[in-house]
C-alpha cells in the first residue's frame, strides 16, 4: 500500500508498441514530470496513478507490464475520449480560460449530459484505484482540471486520507461558473471541496475559486472565507447534514529547475540547431516565442503586434527576426485546427509583405521541436509571452534562464507568471496589439546593461520554486 500517491491524466512514461509486438517505455518530458519523479523517488511506497493514453499503454496494462511506482488505468477509450475531449478540453478548459464565444456557446444539452456522465466515470475510476492502493492516512495529490471530481469521490470512499488537488490552469470567475447548469456547477465545486488542500498558481485564480464556491442548496452549504487573523484562507462547508469541514486554499507558483534546463539547452543536438539558426538569422535581433497553438496563448495577436512593429517602425525591417515555435495543439478539435492554420497564414502574410531575398522576418516552426525551442531560448534578445489567460506559462520563466546575452521580457497581464515577473518585464494588455508592438520596440532598444540586470532578476525569480520543491511544499502542507 502506498503512503504518498499522485494522480494525473498523463503519467511519467508512455509505451510504444512495435510491429513485432514488443513494448518499449519512454519517460515523459518536461520539468514538472522530472521534478515530481525525483520527489516521489524519495518517498517510501509512493505511487503515481495515471491513464493509459495510447495503444501501447493499453497493451502494457493488458500484459501486466509496469514500471516501479507507476499504475496505469486502462479506461474504455470511448469513455476516455468523452471525458478528455468532450468535457475537459471542450468545456472545462474553455470555462477556466474564458474562451467561449458566448452568443453561440456553451450549449448544455442531452449530449453534454452524456459526456458529463463519462467525465464522472473517468474520475471515479481514479478515485477507486486510489482508494484501493492508499495506506491508512496516506497523502494523495491530485493534479489538474481533468480530475476535478476525484477529491470528493475519494473522500466518500476513504475519509481517512489526506487529499490535495492542484489546478494548473486559471479558475473561472464566478460569473463564468454560473453559466454552468446548477447541478453540474455544484458537482464540480463539491468535487474540489472533497480535498483538504487546494492549490493554485496565483491568488487571482485561488480567489476566483473561493468567490465561486458559494453554495446553499439541498445538498449542503459552502461559503468562501477570507478570515482576518487566521493563518489560512479557504472554504468552510457542510454537506448532507454532516460535520462542518474546512478546505484550505494555498498558492504554490511553479518555477523551473535552472540547472536541469541549462543542461538540456547545451546538449550537442541543441548546439547544432543553434548554429543553423544563427546562420539563418545572422547578426539581427531576435524576438522569440514558444507556445502551443492553444487559443489562450494569443499567438495571432502576437504576430499582429510584430507586423505593426514593422509597419510603424520601418527601421526594424531587415534588422530583426521573429523566431516563433507553435506546437500544434489538440488537432482533433476543429477550432484548434483552424487556429493553427490562422497562425501559419498570418506568418506567410508578414513574409509576403516585408520579406526580401536577404531577410525572412518570421521563422515559424509549426511542429513539436523542443530542440529548436531551446536553441531559440539561447538566442533570445526579446521574449514575447502574451497569453489572454494562463495558469502559469513556464516559458516566461524558462527563456530568461537560458538566454545567453540576456533578454527583455514582454509579458501580458493574463499570464500566471505576471504576478512574479512584472517588476522586471515590459507588461502589456493581451488584447492591445498597438501596446504590444510598442513594447517590442522598447524591448529591442533596451540598453544592454539594463537588459542584463533585468534578466538576472527574472532568472532568480524563475528558479526560486523548482518542481521538486513545489511538490514537496504541497506534501508538507498536506501533512501539517
Amino acid at each position: 500500500m502506498a503512503s504518498v500517491l499522485v494522480a494525473s491524466n498523463r503519467g511519467p512514461l508512455s509505451y510504444a508498441l512495435a510491429a513485432d509486438g514488443t513494448l518499449s517505455a519512454r519517460r515523459g518530458g518536461g520539468g514538472l514530470v522530472s521534478g515530481l519523479s525525483s520527489a516521489l523517488a524519495e518517498q517510501p511506497e509512493a505511487l503515481w496513478v495515471c491513464a493509459a493514453l495510447s495503444d501501447g499503454d493499453r497493451e502494457a496494462v493488458r500484459r501486466g507490464v509496469s514500471e516501479p511506482g507507476v499504475r496505469m488505468l486502462a479506461v474504455d477509450p470511448a469513455v476516455y475520449d468523452d471525458a478528455y475531449n468532450g468535457i475537459a478540453n471542450s468545456v472545462l478548459w474553455f470555462l477556466h480560460h474564458h474562451l467561449w464565444d458566448v452568443p453561440r456557446e456553451p450549449v448544455f444539452d442531452a449530449e453534454f449530459r452524456r459526456l458529463w456522465d463519462s467525465y464522472r466515470a473517468y474520475n471515479l475510476a481514479f478515485a477507486e484505484e486510489l482508494a484501493a492502493r492508499a495506506a491508512e492516512g496516506a497523502a494523495v495529490l491530485v493534479q489538474d482540471y481533468h480530475l476535478a471530481l476525484v477529491p470528493g469521490q475519494l473522500r466518500e470512499l476513504r475519509p481517512d486520507l489526506r487529499i490535495a488537488h492542484f489546478t494548473h490552469t486559471p479558475w473561472a470567475s464566478s460569473e463564468y461558473m454560473r453559466m454552468l447548469p446548477d447541478d453540474v456547477r455544484e458537482e464540480l465545486v463539491w468535487g474540489m471541496l472533497g480535498a483538504d488542500e487546494l492549490g493554485f498558481h496565483t491568488w487571482g485564480w485561488a480567489s476566483s475559486f473561493m468567490s465561486g464556491a458559494r453554495i446553499d442548496s439541498a445538498s449542503g452549504t459552502a461559503d468562501g472565507l477570507w478570515p482576518s487573523g487566521d493563518p489560512w484562507r479557504g472554504v468552510e462547508h457542510r454537506r448532507w447534514g454532516g460535520p462542518k469541514r474546512r478546505t484550505r486554499v494555498r498558492v504554490h507558483p511553479l518555477g523551473v529547475d535552472g540547472d536541469d534546463l541549462r543542461a538540456l539547452a547545451h546538449t550537442p543536438e541543441v548546439d547544432d540547431r543553434l548554429a543553423a539558426l544563427r546562420a539563418e538569422v545572422g547578426d539581427r535581433k531576435t524576438i522569440v516565442r514558444v507556445d502551443r497553438t492553444e487559443l489562450s496563448k494569443n499567438v495571432v495577436r502576437g504576430l499582429l503586434a510584430y507586423r505593426e512593429l514593422l509597419r510603424e517602425r520601418p527601421e526594424w525591417r531587415g534588422e530583426v527576426v521573429h523566431l516563433a515555435s507553435a506546437y500544434p495543439s489538440r488537432q482533433d478539435l476543429a477550432v484548434y485546427r483552424d487556429y493553427t492554420a490562422a497562425v501559419a497564414t498570418l506568418a506567410d502574410d508578414i513574409e509576403a509583405e516585408f520579406g526580401t531575398a536577404q531577410w525572412r522576418p518570421v521563422l515559424l516552426s509549426v511542429r513539436d521541436d523542443f530542440t529548436r525551442s531551446l536553441a531559440a531560448y539561447r538566442m533570445a534578445d526579446v521574449a514575447l509571452i502574451n497569453p489572454i489567460r494562463d495558469g502559469m506559462n513556464l516559458v516566461a520563466k524558462e527563456i530568461p534562464v537560458v538566454s545567453e546575452a540576456g533578454c527583455a521580457l514582454v509579458l501580458s497581464t493574463g499570464a500566471g507568471a505576471y504576478a512574479e515577473l512584472r517588476e522586471d518585464a515590459l507588461t502589456v494588455n493581451p488584447y492591445d496589439v498597438s501596446e504590444t508592438a510598442e513594447a517590442l520596440h522598447r524591448a529591442l532598444t533596451m540598453p544592454a546593461s539594463e537588459r542584463a540586470e533585468r534578466t538576472k532578476r527574472l532568472a532568480a525569480a524563475a528558479t526560486a520554486l523548482p518542481p521538486q520543491r513545489w511538490f514537496l511544499d504541497q506534501l508538507a502542507a498536506l501533512r501539517d
